[in-house]
């Protein structure tokens, strides 16, 4: 055993939620618009019944996290400089590639998202009545709003010297805000307390299955399309990849897992709370009534809610928006340089400019589908096609990665990550095969 270090003597001293950190980053990625949409429609849908699955994603989720943050911490380098040193570069390009180009293909719906929120709260009110607005006025008003956010992001980027605490500062903030909004509005809300509590059992809603897609009378009909989406929005492993990343750049050592595994349950406890919060609200206030996007859902609680608790919610649905928006590109600018080669860290000169990359496409393919009405559905079925790789490939990289002694040491996965990391991977597979099932009826 090596001696403690002041610095480890004076890490001990922090207060436990200022060390909290890395995995509140990555939760706020998680929880974006996505993941809010399908956890108000879960509740719309099946009320209270799959309150368990939430949970059951959350400790997925969290496993993953966990590990990644081990490799971190244990391995002593980013997980694409490891894989570099073990493998080869090359397969490291690979991951990094991969994870980078599934950033790029869904920046712009965190574009279209916070386009929405920003409408829900009335942005273009300040511009005129919206009522007598043409279509026209209204997107040439959304495009200027994401213009200014974008210019604003890329000011930060380039200025902030600490970038990563910045970042953490800041995601905190949000989290304060969206566990204020939306415990707020649950409680107006006033949920049935007794069906809550059935749901943490687990067991199957009517009309939900296991069978894969099929294509009846043209259109395509998915009966777990919702299941398949929650897990697909939460389980994140890109998400969870880059924890390793994080809490490099915290700082964090061999001496700081067990602050690692804090942060981590504490990060994805939150994660997991708030879209369950999500799901109960909704499960109370409009069951049967599904919403197409975040801008309906925010009307449909209107009202119902009220008028001050529906604008409580758009601030959280603003902050919703805000999270992933930032952190997704910085996940992509970051490891596509990590892969590289280049210095990794969000403050290095390649991470900021792969950032400011990724951000400017996200904006463009936004503003194009702004003005053309539709979403780009080709885009969405390329980055569905990318998890389809990615995913399993994630999953068995740091499944690998956290069971490899010349990375590990004596500190390898136990039997109780395996096993979950197993059940965890199994899932990823299942739904990886599933997605590609539905691309192919997509394109035949």
């Amino acid at each position: 055993m090596t001696e403690q270090s002041p610095a480890s003597e004076q890490k001990k001293n922090i207060p436990w939620w200022k060390s909290f950190g890395p995995a509140l980053i990555t939760a706020c990625v998680v929880l974006g618009p996505g993941s809010l949409l399908v956890s108000s429609n879960i509740g719309a849908n099946y009320r209270y019944e799959l309150t368990w699955l939430f949970v059951l994603t959350g400790i997925l989720m969290g496993t993953y996290v966990i590990m990644s943050m081990r490799i971190g911490t244990i391995g002593g380098a980013t997980p694409c400089t490891l894989i570099a040193r073990h493998i080869g570069r090359p397969f490291a390009v690979i991951i990094a590639l991969n994870l980078c180009l599934i950033t790029a293909a869904f920046q712009f719906g965190n574009n279209l998202a916070f386009a929405t929120a920003a409408n829900s709260l009335g942005i273009a009110r300040i511009f005129g009545n919206p009522e007598q607005m043409t279509d026209q006025t209204k997107t040439l008003i959304s495009c200027g709003v994401l213009l200014v956010v974008n210019a604003l992001i890329l000011v930060f980027i380039f200025t902030t010297t600490k970038v990563y605490h910045a970042v953490e500062k800041l995601m905190k903030f949000m989290v304060g805000i969206m566990v204020f909004c939306f415990v707020a509005n649950l409680i107006v809300a006033r949920p049935d307390i007794l069906g809550i509590i059935k749901g943490f059992v687990p067991s199957m809603p009517e009309g939900l299955t296991f069978s894969f897609p099929k294509r009846i009378a043209g259109a395509i009909q998915d009966p777990m399309i919702l299941v398949a989406s929650l897990l697909g929005t939460t389980f994140s492993l890109g998400g969870a990849f880059f924890q390793g990343n994080l809490v490099r750049e915290k700082g964090w050592t061999i001496d700081d897992c067990k602050r690692g595994a804090g942060d981590a349950v504490f990060g994805i406890g939150v994660l997991t709370a708030i879209s369950m919060i999500i799901m109960i609200t909704t499960a109370t206030v409009i069951p049967g009534k599904p919403a197409t996007d975040i801008g309906v859902l925010a009307q449909s609680l209107r009202p119902l809610l009220g008028t001050t608790a529906h604008i409580i919610f758009c601030i959280g649905l603003l902050a919703v928006s805000m999270n992933p928006f930032l952190i997704n590109v910085m996940i992509g600018g970051s490891i596509l340089a990590d892969g590289l080669g280049k210095p990794p860290k969000l403050s290095d000169a390649w991470p900021r400019r792969f950032t400011a990359l990724l951000l400017i496409i996200g904006m463009i393919i936004a503003m194009l589908a702004l003005k053309s009405g539709k979403p780009p559905i080709n885009l969405i079925i390329f980055g569905q096609a990318l998890t389809v790789l990615g995913n399993p490939l994630m999953a068995a990289t740091i499944l690998w990665m956290a069971n490899n002694k010349a990375i590990m040491g004596d500190r390898k996965n136990k039997i109780i990550l395996n096993v979950l990391g197993g059940i965890g991977f199994i899932v990823v597979i299942f739904m990886a095969a599933r997605v590609f099932y539905r691309i192919v009826l997509q394109l035949t």
